[in-house]
């Protein structure tokens, strides 16, 4: 069994991370632009808050999943450390396989110097290889002068801590195209069942409502997370996470059931299940804000990084998107976190001094201000982020504290959670191919477990 710290432990139930988020989006757009994201308030609006070496002669690659607006904003974030210390500084896409990608490398002498991990699994596996290593001093300072615990222990094992998690997530958002909702007279779902009905009125219209990104297996991990959360409760959450109960229990069945009364309805889905498997990701939010007035789809579910996409649209976020929280299944709305911890691969001076970097509210205001980012930097002011919405996301996500419930597939063994085309990715693709078929999906998803946690 893998550890995945005391994170886990020191969570209590999503509530009141949900009750947070609730309330600070009925809030926007009131909200003080000069509120602080708690600490002692520094950071943010200052420049250089951390002392950096220099590095001139130096050189590191680092590594991460991201494209398009996403890997821009990150290259930003990178050049302001060359500029900083001297260092030369490569970004190298890793797609989506990370721990493929880090095998590859590893295999053939050549790691990149620092990773981005965007599963716990993964970062573990590293571990227990011996490919990451350890992060100093330095680092540890800025992540306990800026972090809370819960998110220093996501990136620790066995108690010594490896990861820096600089950008995080709330997976727990649907966001939606004001202009389809308008048009077909509907307001934003609390419920799940709501949600299912507001979905068919906005087809009535004659607008798809919902567009799935299924090309991409992770984004459908997502959903069924979210309604697990939400209809099972926190406890069966962490049980399943970490593999106590199996795929097959009945809860997974009631999740799966609810999940395939939208999957199962082609009239609920941008061009139906056949056209959901073939879009991904990014695609999937285009669709549902190009043009901003006449869109393909209504919504579009995922966190708030879909932010930086439609940022590459013409909509605007506050006025032509909006988002609410996931609908709840159960009693509560569900709260799932994500996030990418930075890894180092190769120990030098250059890499550690890049995780001190991330650690510090300086390299999370660079792409804070950019938008389509949320940090867990408690000391990055939210007068940083770009618009109401991404402040007051990130003020829930600085305000919930160590109250979260970190992404259930981020937290497997990569074989299962974290691999395109493998495990729970391709299950749940599956899944949406046949969603009448719930037995077959959990004897799949419990084989591929089995497998992966032994």
């Amino acid at each position: 069994m893998r550890s995945t710290g005391n994170a886990r432990k020191r969570v209590r139930t999503a509530a009141a991370a949900a009750a947070v988020l609730s309330l600070a989006l009925g809030a926007a757009g009131c909200g003080d632009d000069d509120s602080g994201g708690g600490g002692n308030g520094k950071g943010g609006g200052q420049e250089e808050t951390v002392k950096l070496p220099k590095l001139d002669g130096q050189s590191i690659q680092v590594a991460g999943t991201w494209t398009g607006p996403e890997q821009k904003s990150f290259k930003v974030v990178l050049d302001e450390f060359s500029k900083r210390t001297g260092a030369e500084v490569k970004f190298v896409p890793t797609g989506d396989n990370v721990a493929g990608f880090v095998g590859t490398k590893q295999a053939g002498g050549a790691p990149p110097d620092v990773v981005f991990a965007p599963q716990v699994g993964v970062l573990q596996e590293f571990v227990e290889k011996g490919w990451a290593k350890p992060v100093n001093s330095a680092v540890q300072k800025e992540l306990k002068q800026n972090f809370v615990q819960g998110w220093q222990d996501l990136g620790a094992v066995d108690g010594k801590q490896y990861g820096v998690y600089y950008k995080a997530a709330n997976k727990s958002l649907v966001w939606y195209n004001t202009n389809a909702f308008e048009q077909a007279g509907v307001q934003e779902p609390k419920t799940w069942d709501d949600f299912i009905k507001t979905a068919q009125t906005i087809s009535d219209s004659g607008v798809a409502p919902v567009s799935v990104g299924g090309a991409d297996g992770w984004t459908l991990t997502d959903w069924f997370e979210n309604i697990y959360l939400s209809q099972a409760g926190p406890e069966k959450y962490d049980q399943l996470a970490k593999h106590e109960i199996k795929w097959t229990d009945p809860s997974v069945k009631d999740a799966l059931t609810t999940l395939g009364e939208l999957f199962g309805e082609d009239s609920l889905m941008l061009g139906g299940k056949n056209t959901a498997l073939k879009t991904p990701f990014p695609d999937s939010i285009t669709k549902a804000f190009t043009p901003p007035d006449a869109p393909k789809a209504a919504m579009v579910f995922e966190g708030d990084f879909v932010a930086s996409f439609i940022g590459d649209t013409k909509a605007e976020v506050g006025k032509d998107a909006k988002l609410f929280p996931f609908p709840a299944v159960g009693n509560e709305s569900p709260v799932v976190s994500g996030g990418d911890a930075a890894v180092i691969l190769k120990d030098n001076k250059a890499s550690q001094a890049f995780l001190t970097f991330l650690a510090s509210p300086d390299a999370a205001k660079i792409w804070a201000e950019r938008g389509g980012f949320a940090s867990p930097n408690k000391n990055l002011k939210i007068s940083t982020y770009p618009n109401d919405v991404q402040k007051t996301i990130a003020e829930a996500l600085i305000q919930a504290g160590n109250d979260f419930r970190f992404d259930m597939s981020d937290q497997a063994p990569a074989a299962f959670g974290g691999t395109k085309g493998a495990g729970e990715w391709k299950a749940l693709q599956d899944f949406l191919k046949d969603p009448k078929d719930v037995a077959g999906a959990q004897k799949q998803l419990e084989t591929d477990a089995a497998k992966a946690y032994k």
